[in-house]
């Protein structure tokens, strides 16, 4: 290992870490309380550092990444959220606002979705005080509850402020009788397991470490422009896919095929890939397994071998140095070394953190410049472990604390080795250490203090890292960052050579998946917020690869999110702008941005989306009591409903085996007797003058007067109120004619009438005037044309029935051949 010459040799010692006689200067909380740094070399000299561009800046193409892939067949279910949890309401003697978990509601939804499970045991306690035949019992317990009865009562229950709630006697006496055992032992043994369980969901919803170090992964291909993209997809995330894709400098990558995919047995949490010595290997995490695979240069994987964890996994990491060397992390604070030759082999174990306590069981390894020398990290620091050295020997890298002005509460997130064998690489001793509120640069040299300090400002926890080769010689190196919400922070490393690392120019903030939302359409609310939701996703990837071109550089990134869909994004790159150079243009969408949006949008929509979580409780005694049947519902408005409800879409008359609206069903044909309604469809498809002059044709011959049949028609129905007034009874009647007809309303030759109010006079003299205005209302509605045939006689016909009226009646009272006239319904 080289190290500089300015650098005092009695710091670095030989052995194993820990077990030197030289003094331990790790207390120390500044290095120059042991040593001093070298002075700044003139820019001439050799040694001297490169020059640096003092701002650069990647312009992005599009204001937002846009969808590789289309999204997958199967639907994500974006799982418990905050609101889930929270309570809803809030103390009003709060002054400050918290969040409390609301213990109360899920317990009660874990009684509803889990009786069995809640009251199984005390059911068996109880035994004795209920009665499950269905027949009478002729015991005087009172202490006897039927569970029969007692099933069908709370099956018609209704909640708290229905008017028809109740409680029967048999539920009075089961809250009576249960009461001291439910409420004790239900909420006192359940409340604490739900409240433990409350709280680990909620610090997963704060930070879910699952998918620390990221779940997607680039493998170069036989060419630098070809390679491929290997990450998990599916509803679980199970499977995992190896895509081909040709970055082109001029254009968006291009995808070559279809994946192929690898079906496993657990999610995947972790993708790492890595070349030594011209070998590609591929790591995968899963929550309780390890696999190692190598990838030809063709692209195909090879399975090298599976590990089972039983405490569950939580890193795996390849080494640099030597092909097929693996080291995997357990929660129960083991680490294990796998190689070729020897093995898997614990190399070190501590279930306890290394500075304080702390109850997270999440644990890191890593390799240092040292093939046999490991980082192994928690929540509270890193430390360095020599894997031939006795156990528990080691060396703290980072404390958190007051010598890396730790804030308060904050945690290690996530560790990361930067040292790479190249001729422009950084400090083979350099490590990468994030928190939720700092980047952290130490070098394994010189322990304890960081070299270098920096808020990131993320406002999601960072829990990816790449770091990416120079764009061109003498550029610093990009290091890429992405917090769990999808946020992206760009940031330059320099330093090569002697001097100490920094950062070049200032850090870039890049378009994230949620800022892609403009590109698409807009839809409804419903498909709206489904749109959102996806584009909001967790982030569990993230990949990079600059491919060499002879103009500017273009770094093409890709992320992916828990929903399993893959985003791209390319960037190219302004170095050293100048006071002087133009501004950057602001990017758009172009249409060809557009048109692949709106065909990922439309395959997206066509995913079912993701059944609820939780269903509102139903009561089901059948499952407990065989003598009933289930009722068996008939027809097909049952599951025209139900599948309505599934699809979230309205009602439709074809659901419930209904006509279609736009047919309309045929009238019931009328009788061969039944005058009304001849008369009323003639005048509503404009034949009255028609139907009367059939009407005077079969009167002229030999008469026979039937009697009516009582109409039945919906039609005729509908002006039965009038039959009290306008001749409109059941008694029997002929026609009316002309013969029978007063003198002022006989036909008169066929005269066109001069306006629609001459016509009304002539009908509706003799008519009492408060009931005018109903029968002009009537008339109005019948489709008669003053210019027809046989207009006039028609209303001179109606005119004459109208008028004749009072007298029949008149006379059937005197002469009594008829009973008395009631008085109509309706005011007619």
């Amino acid at each position: 290992m080289d190290f500089p010459s300015s650098l005092p040799p009695s710091l670095f010692t030989t052995g194993p870490l820990g077990l030197s006689d030289v003094p331990d200067v790790s207390f120390m909380c500044s290095w120059r309380d042991a040593l001093t740094l070298p002075e700044s070399l003139p820019q001439g000299s050799e040694n001297a550092a490169p020059h640096v561009a003092k701002g650069l800046l990647w312009e992005p193409g599009t204001p937002g990444p846009l969808p590789l892939l289309p999204p997958g067949p199967d639907p994500w279910d974006p799982g418990v959220t905050a609101q889930d949890l929270l309570f809803r309401g809030g103390y009003q003697f709060r002054r400050q606002p918290q969040a409390v978990l609301d213990v109360t509601e899920q317990l009660s939804r874990f009684l509803w979705d889990h009786g069995d499970i809640a009251f199984a045991p005390l059911g068996k306690l109880m035994l004795e005080n209920f009665k499950l035949e269905g027949a009478r019992s002729r015991s005087k317990k009172k202490t006897v509850v039927s569970v029969k009865r007692l099933l069908q009562d709370l099956g018609g229950h209704q909640p708290w402020g229905c008017p028809w709630a109740y409680l029967s006697h048999r539920q009075r006496r089961f809250s009576i009788l249960g009461g001291p055992i439910l409420s004790t032992s239900v909420a006192s043994l359940l409340g604490e397991l739900l409240h433990e369980e409350l709280a680990l969901r909620w610090e997963q919803l704060l930070l879910d470490a699952a998918f620390t170090g990221g779940a997607l992964a680039w493998v170069p291909g036989r060419t630098p422009r070809a390679g491929q993209l290997v990450y998990p997809a599916g509803g679980a995330l199970d499977r995992l896919y190896f895509q081909k894709v040709n970055l082109t400098p001029g254009s968006e990558p291009r995808v070559l095929g279809g994946p192929g995919h690898i079906r496993l047995r657990g999610p995947v949490r972790q993708v790492v890939t890595r070349t030594v010595q011209g070998e590609a290997l591929l790591a995968v995490r899963s929550d309780y397994h390890c696999a190692l695979w190598k990838v030809s240069k063709q692209g195909q994987p090879a399975p090298l071998q599976v590990w089972q964890v039983e405490k569950g996994a939580t890193g795996i990491s390849l080494s640099p140095h030597l092909p097929g060397e693996l080291a995997i992390c357990s929660r129960s604070g083991a680490i294990c070394l796998w190689t070729p030759q020897d093995g898997l082999q614990q190399i070190y174990k501590d279930p306890e953190t290394l500075v304080f306590r702390d109850p997270s069981p999440w644990r890191w390894a890593d390799f240092t410049a040292h093939p046999r020398v490991l980082t192994v990290g928690d929540r509270t620091g890193v430390k360095m472990v020599d894997t031939q050295g006795p156990p528990g020997c080691g060396l703290l890298l980072f404390r958190g604390g007051a010598e890396a002005s730790c804030q308060k509460g904050e945690r290690v997130l996530l560790t990361q080795y930067l040292g790479e064998c190249g001729p422009e690489c950084l400090h083979s001793t350099l490590h990468l250490i994030c928190t939720q509120f700092s980047l952290y640069l130490v070098d394994e040299r010189l322990p304890l203090v960081p070299l270098l300090k920096w808020n990131h400002g993320l406002p999601s926890a960072p829990l990816l890292a790449r770091l990416l080769p120079p764009p061109r010689t003498g550029l610093p190196r990009p290091l890429l960052l992405a917090g769990q919400g999808g946020e992206l922070q760009l940031l330059h490393l320099a330093g090569e050579g002697a001097s100490t690392p920094r950062l070049a120019g200032p850090p870039q903030s890049l378009p994230s998946r949620s800022d892609s939302l403009s590109a698409f359409p807009l839809l409804e609310p419903k498909s709206q917020w489904r749109l959102r939701e996806r584009l909001t996703a967790p982030a569990i990837g993230l990949a990079a690869a600059i491919p060499p071109s002879a103009a500017t550089p273009v770094l093409s990134l890709f992320q992916l999110s828990a929903a399993g869909d893959v985003f791209h994004q390319r960037l190219h790159l302004r170095a050293d702008p100048g006071p002087d150079s133009p501004a950057p243009t602001a990017a758009s969408w172009t249409p060809q941005a557009t048109a692949s949006c709106s065909q990922w949008l439309k395959a997206l929509l066509e995913v079912p989306p993701a059944p609820p979580v939780w269903a509102a409780p139903t009561f089901s005694h059948r499952r407990l009591l065989g003598c009933f049947e289930p009722q068996k519902a008939e027809g097909k408005a049952p599951e025209g409903l139900r599948a309505a409800m599934a699809k979230g879409r309205l009602l439709q008359p074809r659901d419930l085996g209904l006509l279609p609206t736009e047919e309309r069903a045929p009238a019931p044909e009328p009788g061969p007797e039944d005058e009304l309604s001849e008369r009323l469809e003639a005048a509503w498809e404009g034949q009255a003058a028609a139907w009367w002059e059939r009407r005077r044709g079969s009167s002229s011959g030999p008469s026979k007067q039937p009697k009516r049949h009582k109409r039945r028609t919906q039609l005729s129905s509908t002006f039965s109120s009038l039959s009290g007034r306008l001749d409109l009874s059941d008694a029997a009647s002929p026609p009316p004619s002309p013969e029978r007809t007063l003198p002022e309303a006989r036909p008169q030759p066929p005269v066109t009438p001069p306006s629609q109010e001459s016509t009304q006079e002539l009908w509706a003299r003799g008519v009492p005037s408060e009931r005018q205005q109903t029968l002009r209302d009537y008339m109005a509605e019948l489709p008669l044309r003053g210019d027809a045939p046989g207009a006039a006689s028609v209303l001179s016909s109606q005119a004459s029935s109208v008028q004749a009226t009072p007298s029949r009646q008149r006379a059937a009272v005197r002469s009594g051949s008829q009973p008395r006239w009631k008085k109509p319904r309706m005011g007619f």
